[in-house]
């Protein structure tokens, strides 16, 4: 048995389970914000449909970034403790750099997914795509929902790649040998 990998896959499982409850409720918490949407529990509660579509594709892209950041962890700190004994520190660790790689992810993204909406409000000079969504009208709420999705979709890869610098990645033989020449 590699008690490694065992509390490794636990603690994967763990964190797994804990992104995907408070993790994107935060992030829909602080996009709601910055999106001014001050009553959305209670416009959902009313059955505003145009509310519930943008919460939605909010809730579906924060997921599409933090999927990505949490495998980027994940697969670091595969590489680093591969093939060595367990001690409890690792899992430390591991929790640091986890909780800080997907708060950044969940900040960035929230910031992203609001100025693309901010700047397709701007694009769009005769409608005031939030007020209509606060008044229930699903058709800005599609397109906003769009746009909040391509933009996570958009920003993920360098996201990301931004994010991957906060990890501890080990040093590869073939890393060295690119230094060197």
């Amino acid at each position: 048995m590699n008690k490694t990998l065992l509390w490794f896959g636990l603690a994967k499982v763990g964190f797994g389970v804990v992104v995907g409850a408070f993790g994107v409720f935060l992030g829909l918490r602080l996009l709601s914000l910055l999106l001014r949407q001050k009553d959305a529990d209670g416009e959902l509660a009313k059955g505003n449909i145009a509310v519930g579509i943008l919460q939605a594709a909010s809730v579906l892209s924060l997921g599409l970034l933090l999927q990505h950041a949490v495998s980027a962890t994940f697969d670091a700190m595969d590489l680093l403790y591969r093939g060595r004994e367990f001690v409890p520190a690792m899992l430390g660790r591991f929790a640091v750099y986890a909780t800080l790689h997907v708060g950044l992810s969940l900040i960035i993204g929230s910031l992203v997914m609001a100025l693309g909406v901010s700047i397709y409000g701007r694009l769009t000079r005769g409608v005031d795509e939030l007020a209509e969504v606060r008044r229930g009208n699903p058709a800005p709420a599609l397109v906003l929902a769009c746009v909040i999705v391509v933009m996570a979709l958009v920003v993920e890869p360098g996201l990301r790649a931004a994010l991957d610098g906060l990890l501890p990645l080990p040093v590869l033989p073939r890393d060295v040998l690119q230094v060197t020449n």
